[in-house]
Formats: C-alpha cells, structure tokens, sequence
C-alpha cells in the first residue's frame, strides 16, 4: 500500500496537495485497491463553494458506489478531464495522473484537522 509522505489525508481515504490557497484532492491507494476497478467519476460541483466534510461527487467502481467529500472548505476550481474518458487512472496513479478535482481553499486552518501520512497509515493498518 502507498501511503505519499508530502500528503495530509482524511478518515474518508481522500488525499489533500497543497500548495498555497489551492488544493489537488484524490482518493488513496488504499481506497481505490478496496473500492476495485473504478468505471466512472461524476463531479458536478465544478465552480461551487463546498464546506468541509460536503459531498463533491461519486466515484463508481463495478461494485460499488461511493460518495466524495470535501477535505477542506473551499470552490472547485477544476476536475481532471482525463478521468471522464480513462477513470482506471485512479486505480493505476491515484496520487499522480488520478488526482479528481482542485480546490481553492477557503479555509486553511481546516489543514490542521487534516491526518499526517503516519497518521493515516496507523488508521488503515489498524
């Protein structure tokens, strides 16, 4: 399992990049290797503000569907276009080429609230 050192995640397996008022947000490794092959991204909160913790979208996997939430308050400023046509990005580059959408975050106090990689790894390896 890759857990990226230079991320801060959420207890909902969402990753957070930041670099300064902006966001690149993702699901992990661990998250999509449960979920399993990923078919289908929808995010229709593109130019929305969303506060922390609010659903963005849904990612569907041939079993399941799950909601996304926000890690941090903030407007989608952008989604990954290449998901709409290669979805499985997310489960071959989740923290790279699979990012889903970035944010301009509203609120940058949410980071400390944020799980350091040690944090997380700890969570998810029980």
């Amino acid at each position: 399992m890759n857990i990226q050192d230079n991320l801060k995640y959420t207890k909902d397996h969402e990753w957070v990049l930041l670099n300064g008022d902006e966001a690149l947000i993702g699901i992990t490794d661990f998250a999509q290797g449960e979920l399993g092959d990923i078919v289908f991204i929808e995010v229709e909160t593109l130019g929305e503000a969303l506060e922390k913790e609010e659903v963005f979208g849904t990612i569907e996997a041939v079993k399941t569907v799950s909601d996304l939430f926000m890690p941090l308050s903030g407007e989608v400023i952008e989604f990954n276009d290449a998901l709409e046509a290669t979805p499985e990005l997310i489960n071959t580059d989740p923290y790279g080429k699979g990012w889903i959408i970035k944010v301009k975050a509203s609120n940058l106090d949410e980071v400390k609230d944020l799980l350091s990689s040690e944090e997380y790894r700890e969570m998810v390896e029980g």
